[in-house]
């Protein structure tokens, strides 16, 4: 993540996974702010209780800070999932957080609704973290339409040097499957899957 390169996080539930990007994410946000009011990282999940728990994690990293330093937390962030209310939404559209956690859905929804196209494209440099977590659940036509929304949110907001990253639990390649066979089988699923 500090070279600045894609990559995927294989490990086990529980085992920290999601501080393998947040923590990248608020680095280059902190080290490099963004020049204009989008999102600049894009966190998406399958399922609306994974995002309901990163949200909360997220708030007790800021809270731990805020109580440890005595100022704000520097990064905002929100979640944006067909739960968030009319009123949430319209904030959020008025001022897009740097970090926003949802889920697929609504990151189509994102490229389609008018109101929902302005936290998406290159103002302010673009989207420069595109994370996808539980990999191995985009499989198949879901996997297929996954694919393709990447692409199409790669084209409208990537940043020049848009990092991707995967997560996953349970991502295997076989069990017989040597350590290098699996890195291989994992990388290639991403490449595929990201396009990159």
């Amino acid at each position: 993540a500090q070279q600045g390169q894609s990559y995927v996080v294989t490990s086990g539930t529980g085992s920290g996974k999601s501080l393998t990007y947040f923590l990248p994410i608020i680095d280059s946000l902190l080290r490099n702010p963004p020049s204009g009011d989008r999102v600049s990282a894009l966190v998406v999940y399958p399922m609306n209780a994974l995002v309901n728990s990163q949200v909360q994690a997220l708030e007790k990293l800021k809270q731990g800070y805020e109580s440890r330093m005595g100022r704000a937390f520097p990064i905002s962030f929100s979640k944006y999932t067909g739960e968030t209310s009319d009123s949430t939404r319209g904030e959020l559209r008025n001022q897009p957080p740097q970090i926003m956690l949802t889920n697929y859905v609504m990151a189509e929804l994102m490229l389609v609704r008018p109101e929902d196209q302005r936290f998406l494209d290159r103002a302010g440099g673009g989207l420069r973290h595109l994370v996808f977590d539980e990999l191995h659940t985009y499989r198949g036509r879901q996997g297929a339409d996954v694919a393709m929304l990447i692409r199409r949110l790669k084209e409208r907001c990537a940043a020049p040097n848009l990092i991707h990253v995967g997560t996953s639990a349970t991502m295997v390649s076989g069990p017989s499957a040597t350590p290098l066979q699996r890195r291989e089988a994992v990388a290639g699923f991403a490449q595929r899957l990201f396009g990159h």
